[in-house]
């Protein structure tokens, strides 16, 4: 079954861990490599504020009518 879940963050958080190093966990729900950031967020940054889109498997956006 498929499902839509709704995230509105286009940009990672950034997970410091003890040796110093740092982790990036993707919050768009873009990346490739979940839960780890690949750079998909990039897509999301021309997205117009108040308006939610899908993202289809090629890559292309589209807006989903509520």
């Amino acid at each position: 079954m498929a499902r839509i879940v709704e995230k509105t963050a286009n940009e990672p958080a950034e997970i410091k861990l003890g040796d110093g190093k740092s982790v990036w966990i993707c919050q768009c729900g873009l990346s490739g490599n979940q839960p780890y950031c690949d750079g998909s967020h990039n897509k999301t940054l021309s997205e117009e504020k108040g308006k939610t889109y899908k993202y289809l498997p090629d890559g292309t956006r589209v807006e989903v009518k509520k």
